[in-house]
């Protein structure tokens, strides 16, 4: 018996965008370019037609239409109140003087035509230029809205949108350009937010059950001393791993813009820091000095906590054997609050500053393992500085070490 024949598969349907359907007319589209065409022509013609205008009434003034002319016959004599004609003289010295007065008259009827076209040419270019600044203002308001609405979702507001209404333009066309664009931009924060959470629990969950079965084992008297060594060595590994998870959400999640800020004073802030990094550089024998001002910033006191300890942690570990010393410092000037880490050490050539402050980069080796952190604590630092809108600056210290600059906006 014969196979019976699949039913072929239905088509799938098309996906209908109103925005996307080509109008019946593409030429009669009212574009920006031809919007400006017909709004430039049209000024044009109508100071044209003004000025025309203007100066057809002034030379009509000027040239007295209608009026008398400047003399006229009284009993058998050419008499005039406005030129000097002889009384007594040849047909030919009369006929001159004539010309002349007409002259004169022509010659004063330019000059006052010229004078008033130049004052409606002036008082029609002011008003060409008003109302020019004040319809660029109106085609241009659309575009006023967008930057304005950029500059919201720069600060991490992906909510917004500019849903710009009026006619399918280009300035309508870069708008929902925009809005679709500021769609995928949400779907992946979003994504990324919730993948960063995910990640979170499932790398926690089973680096803290290894840690505590390691610190059970490592309880027990009656472990052997192979064992006992293996364990701790085991647990000092599963710590880094701990430290090099939490060190890679953190960088994933101090990447984004501060949202909830709160005021904050970077010296409490440096001081916490301090206090946390005290024991270890006791151990070095590394003394932490410095003054630490009032500096108060808007933005998130645990992420900035972050930054403190990450580089006074870096001061003290990448320091000097002996005498080794690390200043720090918090100011607030020139409307920033600058937080400033000196510390002696070894010599860092320039060249080597800017790999500081990528991840795993350490200086002169590059993803190798090490006993003084998982190669993250400055990546973190220069994240966190740029969601709180500051900056972070490192230069080489005459005599070894380094100068790590933050600035952050008040």
């Amino acid at each position: 018996m014969a196979a019976t024949p699949a039913p072929p598969a239905a088509p799938p349907k098309p996906t209908w965008d109103p925005r996307k359907v080509e109008p019946p007319f593409p030429w009669l589209r009212p574009t920006i370019r031809i919007r400006l065409t017909l709004l430039y022509g049209g000024m044009f013609l109508i100071a044209g037609i003004l000025l025309l205008s203007i100066i057809y009434l002034l030379a009509a003034q000027a040239l007295n239409v209608g009026s008398e002319l400047p003399f006229k016959i009284v009993s058998g004599r050419v008499e005039s109140k406005v030129c000097e004609l002889p009384s007594r003289a040849s047909p030919d010295e009369f006929n001159a003087a004539m010309n002349a007065c007409v002259n004169e008259q022509r010659q004063h009827a330019l000059d006052n035509l010229l004078s008033r076209s130049l004052l409606a040419l002036l008082g029609l270019a002011v008003i060409a230029f008003a109302f020019g600044y004040a319809m660029a203002g109106r085609v241009l308001s659309p575009l006023g809205r967008i930057t304005r609405t950029a500059r919201r979702v720069a600060g991490t507001d992906l909510k917004r949108r500019i849903e710009l209404d009026g006619p399918d333009d280009e300035l309508k066309e870069l708008s929902d350009t925009f809005d679709e664009m500021l769609d995928r931009l949400e779907r992946a924060f979003t994504a990324q937010q919730r993948f960063v959470g995910n990640a979170s629990h499932e790398l926690r969950t089973p680096l803290a059950i290894n840690r505590t079965l390691l610190e059970v084992q490592l309880s027990d008297p009656n472990a052997p001393p192979e064992l006992q060594q293996l364990g701790k060595t085991l647990l000092a590994t599963n710590e880094r791993s701990e430290q090099l998870v939490e060190g890679l959400l953190l960088l994933a999640r101090s990447d984004n813009q501060i949202v909830e800020r709160k005021p904050v004073d970077l010296a409490e802030v440096a001081n916490r820091a301090v206090d946390q990094a005290r024991s270890e550089a006791d151990e070095k024998g590394v003394e932490i000095r410095g003054e630490r001002g009032l500096a108060i910033v808007q933005g998130n006191g645990v992420l900035l906590e972050r930054i403190a300890l990450n580089l006074v942690q870096n001061a003290v570990r990448y320091n000097v054997k002996e005498e080794g010393w690390v200043e720090v410092t918090t100011e607030a000037q020139h409307g920033q609050a600058v937080l400033v880490v000196t510390n002696t050490g070894p010599v860092v050539p320039a060249y080597e500053i800017d790999n500081l402050f990528e991840p795993f980069r350490r200086l002169r080796t590059e993803r190798t393992g090490s006993d003084k952190g998982v190669g993250l604590g400055l990546s973190i630092a220069r994240s966190v500085a740029r969601a709180h809108g500051g900056r972070i600056i490192a230069e080489p210290r005459e005599g070894g070490g380094l100068v790590m600059r933050v600035t952050l906006p008040i």
